[in-house]
């Protein structure tokens, strides 16, 4: 099908409607990741796990993404072949048990299984689906959509910091683990129920691996600007809440700090959305990155008490993510509708490492007893 015989998208109607499901996407799959930090937090002050070593709870909080992001082409392909739903049904089981089965883990490996692959995998089969979904429904308010729609998961983000770290202090972490299983899979439900994509107006090509995309030089620049920007956002939104205590704050301020953090993340995506589309969104989506990178040396470098820290988790969660806002706006400026779903799941995969291994890295920069632990890392997510 040409560029010319593509229906046009109608930049409204019920593309509202799946704009309101993706917003539900998010809320309950990157929103609940996000609140890793409380667990990573908890798991490196508790003994539940006495083999484990910190690099293993880094892993874990890294797998969230990752699997996520390598389950990207098989997505792409069943979604081709049968139908969205069809993927988002099976993440729904992913999580479910996922979730569940951490609640019972006693050892590390089984951790690793549950909440890292199995919540991993259930995220990227219950998202990569839904993402190309909103540019398909909008054109002159694409950003715009798609800022609204990735605002759940600093949403998501805010409220499953405090209900689990509220439960995780008053009851245990094995209930928050299973609250989170109950809540999501219930409300995601309703929103794969719910959505609706144009595949038929608009014949995507729906590669699962596109490799012809490689030889592009705007792409290969899209693709590293992810590679390397996702080192440190991974480092910062797992390491803000044991960098609190570091500075001896309580866990009620921690989680608080990484609520904040996701509150910033709520407010930011919609304007990052606006301005993109009113100023450019390969414009806009540089100079945010550039502006994070700034505040960690600016604000967090010499941060030393509580209100810094929630000014600077309120900043940088703002703007820190304008990766998830723009990538798919961004693969349509540069690749074309029709290309859109290809060049997302080359897009997730060029990830994979970064989500893997930033918070592995952040951990070994982390220097324990001295009077700056985070400095190192602090310099890493800024670079």
């Amino acid at each position: 099908m040409s560029p010319s015989e593509i229906s046009p998208p109608p930049d409204g109607g019920y593309g509202w409607v799946c704009v309101a499901s993706c917003f539900s996407i998010n809320c309950f799959t990157w929103g609940a990741v996000a609140s890793y930090g409380v667990y990573l937090s908890h798991y490196l002050s508790d003994t539940n796990f006495p083999e484990a070593k910190p690099i293993d709870f880094a892993l874990i909080g890294g797998f969230n993404f990752s699997m996520a992001m390598l389950s990207a082409p098989v997505v792409t392909i069943i979604a081709r072949k049968y139908s969205t739903k069809l993927p988002m049904l099976l993440g729904l089981g992913f999580l479910a048990t996922g979730y569940i089965t951490a609640s019972f883990a006693t050892r590390i490996w089984q951790l690793y299984l549950s909440q890292g692959v199995l919540v991993g995998f259930g995220v990227g089969f219950v998202y990569i689906p839904s993402i190309a979904i909103i540019s398909q429904w909008f054109d002159k308010k694409r950003s715009l959509a798609n800022g609204i729609s990735a605002a759940g998961s600093g949403i998501g983000g805010l409220m499953f910091s405090l209900v689990d770290g509220t439960v995780m202090q008053n009851i245990s972490y094995a209930w928050a683990l299973r609250l989170t299983a109950i809540l999501s899979c219930s409300i995601l439900l309703i929103a794969t129920l719910l959505i609706r994509d144009r595949n038929n107006a608009i014949q995507p090509s729906g590669r699962g691996f596109d490799i012809k995309l490689l030889r592009r030089t705007d792409v290969l620049l899209l693709l590293l600007w992810a590679f390397i920007s996702m080192f440190g956002y991974i480092a910062l939104l797992f390491s803000l809440p044991d960098y609190a205590h570091s500075m001896g704050l309580s866990d009620t301020q921690a989680t608080t700090v990484n609520a904040i953090l996701n509150l910033g993340t709520a407010v930011g995506r919609p304007l990052i959305g606006i301005i993109s589309d009113r100023f450019g969104r390969i414009e806009v989506a540089g100079l945010l990155t550039c502006a994070c990178g700034i505040s960690c040396f600016a604000i967090w470098l010499p941060a030393t008490s509580y209100g810094v820290l929630v000014l600077f988790a309120f900043v940088s969660g703002a703007i820190f993510g304008s990766f998830w806002v723009t990538i798919g706006p961004l693969c349509v400026e540069i690749a074309g509708l029709e290309q859109l779903q290809s060049t997302l799941s080359l897009s997730w995969t060029f990830i994979v490492l970064p989500t893997t291994f930033g918070e592995v890295i952040a951990l070994n920069l982390r220097r324990s007893g001295s009077q700056k632990p985070y400095l190192y890392v602090q310099a890493f997510c800024g670079i």
